[in-house]
């Protein structure tokens, strides 16, 4: 498995697009913003806030942290955070915000830290930081302790589908459209690509193939692809398919080139996704500034999930520097929950939309140790991970999780910044989660949950 992991190129990947379109070089996923150079807001200064009450008790080690950032909406409490002074406010006032050319970029960074020229943390898909701990997927297989601090957000991801395939059944559920899958499999297999492997936007394309009897391993081609080249990829008919999050999903359908088949939102409501979480040593070296950087983190979390603020942020995050977007409608309107499918379909449900502090299921801020077994549990699933983490009651997972997940900082954070207990949960655990095909995952007994999968390799 580390050697698979070791096969995925550090800071490029080289993609077989197609026989006509021969070897691409890519330049890393998510790398370049729709329509790159044209921005149709100016950036924005760092808004002032009064500087908080800080004790002498409090006062962080540091006033500096460098964290990478990839533009997608996961992002947005970072750079919220920067950018209307949530982190100053808590004494971080040189926290540096360092675009990502890529996940692998983002991975390679970390790796040498912030004194090396890297980054100290930042954004993360799930289960990155339990696999740079374990050094599966680093440099040499070196372990990094990586601490997991809050979850970002929820929602705001889909699977795109080039146009080409409109009217053949590819929606939420494929039964109608497994015999065109079938029929490509004997030919030109149906090609999906994400950004990153064995993380959230693989394992969420891979979850809703497989519900639908469709085999993500044998059925069709799957590739790592950065969400830069889906735009050409689509027009050229090399592929069929991407897992990405906003803003790239509206600007396909906008630009009449792709249709949503499915948000994530609909294949798991109120899911995980992308995480909060530092090299572990930055976090043990500087206790006070982690819980400073996380107060600063919540606020923009709260402030984002009021609605009357999206408009701001969406200008905010279109800015050439961030996201570089022609337009910030690509983001405000699905930060309202309205989408436009492509397909004919349109939802108009604010429950549908990405959430970053508080959803219909409790608190999206903090990080659930549950969830973290999820993304474990379906690396074992497709075989990254070898079965002993969820056996024997997923021993070694948990024990993982335990290492990683610092839940214990996010709570004493929570506390210093004054949350009402009401809303700090109680349990490591949000229970049992269901999908929507009809499968539960309870954390209590994984392996369960494994075992009744139809499709896997484990």
């Amino acid at each position: 498995m580390s050697e698979f992991f070791n096969r995925v190129s550090r800071r490029k990947f080289i993609v077989t697009a197609g026989a006509s379109a021969g070897a691409v070089l890519l330049k890393g996923c998510l790398g370049n913003p729709p329509e790159a150079g044209k921005s149709g807001s100016t950036s924005t200064q760092t808004a002032s806030q009064p500087t908080a009450n800080i004790s002498a008790e409090q006062k962080p080690e540091t006033t500096k942290a460098k964290l990478g950032f990839i533009p997608i909406v996961e992002s947005a409490p970072l750079i919220i955070a920067k950018e209307k002074g949530f982190f100053s406010k808590y004494g971080m006032a040189d926290v540096e915000l360092s675009k990502q050319a890529s996940w692998g970029s983002a991975r390679d960074n970390v790796e040498i830290g912030s004194g090396g020229g890297g980054i100290d943390g930042g954004q993360w898909q799930m289960p990155m930081p339990h696999l740079i701990t374990e050094g599966k997927i680093t440099k040499g297989n070196k372990p990094i302790p990586m601490y997991v601090l809050a979850q970002l957000v929820t929602h705001g991801n889909a699977i795109a589908i080039a146009n080409k395939h409109l009217g053949k059944g590819i929606s939420l559920k494929l039964d109608a459209a497994k015999p065109l899958f079938a029929q490509l499999k004997s030919s030109t297999p149906f090609t999906a690509a994400f950004t990153f492997p064995h993380v959230n936007q693989d394992l969420w394309i891979r979850y809703w193939l497989a519900a639908s009897g469709i085999d993500p391993d044998t059925d069709v081609k799957l590739l790592t692809v950065p969400a830069a080249q889906t735009v050409a990829n689509m027009k050229t008919g090399t592929m069929d398919a991407f897992s990405t999050g906003d803003p790239w999903p509206f600007r396909l359908v906008n630009d009449k080139i792709g249709f949503m088949a499915a948000l994530t939102a609909e294949i798991w409501k109120n899911h995980p996704e992308e995480y909060f979480a530092m090299r572990g040593d930055w976090v043990d070296q500087n206790p006070k500034a982690t819980k400073a950087l996380l107060k600063g983190i919540m606020e923009a979390q709260q402030w984002l999930d009021n609605f009357d603020n999206r408009k701001e942020a969406a200008e905010i995050l279109a800015s050439k520097k961030y996201f570089g977007l022609s337009s910030p409608d690509i983001l405000a309107l699905p930060y309202q929950g309205k989408y436009d499918m492509g397909d004919g379909r349109k939802i108009d449900d604010k429950s549908m939309a990405a959430y970053y502090w508080k959803d219909e299921k409790g608190s999206v801020s903090y990080p659930y140790q549950s969830h973290d077994l999820w993304f474990i549990t379906e690396n074992v699933r497709w075989g990254f991970l070898p079965k002993d983490y969820i056996a024997n009651g997923a021993t070694k997972a948990k024990e993982l999780i335990k290492k990683v997940n610092r839940e214990d900082i996010w709570r004493e954070a929570a506390k210093d910044l004054g949350i009402p207990a009401a809303d700090i949960p109680t349990s490591t655990s949000r229970g049992v989660e269901t999908f929507f095909d009809g499968v539960k995952f309870d954390p209590e007994n994984p392996e369960e949950y494994l075992k009744g999968l139809k499709i896997k390799k484990a």
